[in-house]
């Protein structure tokens, strides 16, 4: 019997396996490796300046005649920072104020690791402000101008460009942390919701995967959901599916992949790392994210300030993590990743992977008949 479910007709792939779209690690190499192997690669644009984007989604095109999504970020804090900003609240503390102290603090740290900053190196920031309200909307437009197969909200809700969707044939998924925010995206009628858990890398839910993707699933009716957080083999797909999910959206997983966009240290310190190497910190978005414990980490766990909100703290935390990449420092820039870390052993083709989690979930299916008699 093949894995098959909901998913895989609205998606048009052959297998209910979706990459998720990490920002800086699902590149276009990545995501086209996972549609030809029968998924659906997904492109984490989040930080793409809108004609990097373009160019991200001709080269995808490119490499495969599958279908392939876009995954950018549609934070309602940063479109309620540009309401503040007009007036919208004039009592409310302003961020700009506490940033010039947030950056002595990163100045130091950065003294104290012996990191230089490398001003003349060119900058994704360059073009429109990273994380802003026009950001955003200018990446959207690139997406909907290229009539992509697929767009994902890794974060927020993509009703205002739904109309556009629709006209352009797009599929529409959102990833969710809460039942609540899944009844909200169902209600603008998308095609897949993402339901990702506590478990899971980068910014997640409160959550654990266990209790949200059941609860998920009851709340949105025909909505096919897919699981997230810690899958990163067969099993999991399996054991999203048996709690009602159509299917599996991996992310730590693929980090591991020879066409995965992060640096090698940072593959090195996935392969190094367990199931207890992650923490939850805003102190690299300014959003709770899980990452992978650093010396950035815990200074600000042990600091008598907090991180930013977004997109405040990617400015605080940007040249830092710069620096650490540049220097290959994994003790400082190790990236995002899942509570399911400690299943990568090495370093392999996207393929190898993916044909594995496949393998995996159909050999746990036909296992999961010995238990009933």
């Amino acid at each position: 019997m093949k894995l098959h479910s909901k998913v895989c007709d609205i998606l048009e792939i052959e297998y209910p396996i979706v990459l998720a779209g990490m920002g800086g690690a699902s590149t276009p190499e990545l995501a086209a490796a996972v549609s030809n192997a029968g998924g659906l690669g997904v492109l984490g644009a989040a930080a793409c300046q809108p004609e990097e984007l373009r160019e991200w989604i001709r080269r995808t095109r490119s490499l495969t005649d599958k279908p392939f999504g876009v995954d950018t970020l549609l934070p309602a804090s940063v479109r309620r920072a540009a309401q503040m900003a007009g007036g919208g609240n004039p009592d409310a503390d302003d961020p700009m104020e506490a940033l010039k102290g947030h950056m002595a603090f990163a100045q130091q740290f950065m003294e104290r690791e012996a990191l230089k900053s490398s001003p003349g190196t060119p900058r994704r920031e360059e073009g429109l402000p990273i994380f802003s309200k026009e950001f955003f909307e200018a990446q959207m437009q690139v997406i909907v101008d290229e009539k992509v197969p697929v767009y994902a909200a890794g974060l927020g809700n993509p009703g205002p460009w739904m109309d556009e969707f629709r006209y352009n044939g797009t599929k529409v998924m959102a990833v969710i942390g809460a039942v609540r925010h899944a009844v909200q995206v169902a209600s603008i009628k998308l095609d897949v919701i993402v339901a990702q858990g506590h478990d899971a890398g980068g910014h997640n839910s409160p959550v654990g995967a266990m209790a949200l993707i059941p609860q998920v699933v009851d709340a949105v009716g025909d909505i096919p959901v897919l699981g997230a957080g810690g899958i990163c083999d067969g099993r999991g797909v399996a054991a999203a599916m048996m709690l009602g999910a159509a299917g599996a959206w991996i992310g730590t997983a693929f980090l591991a992949a020879e066409e995965s966009g992060i640096l090698p240290h940072q593959k090195e310190a996935l392969v190094e790392g367990t199931e207890e190497g992650t923490v939850i910190s805003r102190s690299v978005t300014g959003k709770p994210a899980r990452i992978i414990r650093s010396k950035w980490t815990d200074a600000w766990e042990q600091a008598d300030i907090s991180p930013l909100p977004m997109p405040y703290q990617g400015a605080v935390a940007g040249p830092v993590m710069a620096a650490a990449s540049r220097d290959g420092r994994a003790d400082i820039n190790p990236g995002f990743a899942g509570q399911g870390m400690g299943m990568i052993r090495a370093v392999r083709p996207a393929k190898a992977i993916f044909d594995d989690i496949v393998e995996s979930a159909e050999a746990s299916f036909e296992r999961s008949k010995t238990y009933m008699v």
